[in-house]
């Protein structure tokens, strides 16, 4: 069931990446208050497999990339942003050439993820990625990072380990192990 009762909505902050608003809403038991919401055009993540996803062990592609927020580096699938009425799957293509130089083959949606819906409404759209060929990369100037081949099998361990704390990474590797590739 949606409810989504927004009574106003009041912009504070316009930024390059985010927006914040102040909105008046109703809440479920007829009560009102407010709410600080970041606003976020939504983002693509790919697990991108460099052998086969149904292999015994297939390798996939990570990226270890500088993160100011965390204070240092993180390992990530490749992700980004969605461009004004670009569609997930041609953001996902996008984003796999501009941060690893690789085409996919094939391009599977896996899920949807909202992020943090405590306080904003980015949603995250995940997909798999195979049969995948090297090109040159494009990142933006502010993207510094190396890729990064694993195991499966690996990828997993460090999941557990809490070596990958990347929340959209933690459920694209997990969905694409237990659910596609008959983990």
């Amino acid at each position: 069931m949606t409810h989504r009762a927004q009574l106003s909505s009041r912009r504070v902050f316009s930024g390059r990446v985010i927006n914040l608003d102040v909105d008046r809403v109703r809440y479920p038991d007829g009560s009102e208050g407010e709410l600080d919401i970041i606003r976020h055009p939504g983002a693509s993540a790919i697990v991108p497999f460099l052998s086969d996803p149904a292999a015994e062990n297939p390798q996939v592609l990570l990226i270890k990339q500088y993160r100011y927020a965390t204070d240092g580096y993180l390992l990530e699938i490749p992700a980004g942003r969605l461009e004004p009425g670009e569609k997930p799957g041609d953001c996902a293509r996008r984003e796999l050439r501009e941060e690893t130089g690789c085409e996919a083959g094939s391009m599977r949606f896996m899920t949807s993820m909202w992020t943090t819906p405590g306080f904003t409404d980015e949603r995250i759209h995940l997909f798999l990625a195979s049969d995948l060929t090297q090109g040159e990369t494009r990142r933006e100037a502010d993207e510094f990072m190396t890729v990064q081949p694993v195991f499966l099998t690996e990828a997993l361990k460090m999941i557990e380990r809490g070596d990958i704390q990347d929340a959209k990474t933690a459920l694209g590797l997990l969905y694409a192990a237990g659910f596609l590739a008959g983990r």
